[in-house]
């Protein structure tokens, strides 16, 4: 098994550890000190108030519908949607067995793209495009009843 497919199964551990509410698991899977940014509306901000205990586990679900390996399988995206008005983009990076960096989308398209040298020995999901190799985009599920901004995720 390659690296990135291990990455991959890190993060659905993550998914897995969170939905049956153990923390203990969940912690040691990411670093003690994840850089963690973050994208949407501050009352939506409901993976770090999970991973910091200030939300009860089930508060909010997090089910990804979407998981891939990009950047060489550095990077993890995961992409879900509860209901018409709750879609999210999680980007985990994954060092050494941990999750070291954490990059979350709320009710935002997202688009990764390749940007750094080496771009030609890696398997992409999309089209050549010259700014970049695009590598993911988002694929939100039915028409959520807006438009959405979209960002462009360097790797």
């Amino acid at each position: 098994m390659d690296i990135g497919e291990r990455n991959k199964m890190l993060v659905e551990s993550l998914y897995e550890s969170l939905s049956k509410g153990d923390m203990e698991a969940a912690a040691g899977i990411l670093a003690e000190d994840v850089d963690w940014w973050f994208h949407g509306p501050r009352r939506c901000q409901h993976m770090r108030r999970l991973l910091t205990g200030e939300a009860a586990t089930g508060e909010f679900q997090f089910v990804p519908r979407q998981v891939a390996q990009v950047g060489g399988g550095r990077w993890v995206v995961a992409e879900g949607w509860e209901g018409q008005h709750a879609y999210w983009v999680h980007a985990w990076e994954v060092e050494n067995g941990v999750i070291t960096r954490f990059r979350e989308y709320f009710n935002t398209s997202v688009t990764v793209r390749e940007v750094g040298p080496g771009s030609s020995e890696m398997t992409f999901m999309g089209p050549s495009k010259k700014a970049g190799m695009q590598l993911w985009q988002s694929k939100a599920h039915g028409p959520l009843g807006r438009s959405m901004p979209g960002l462009v995720l360097a790797v």
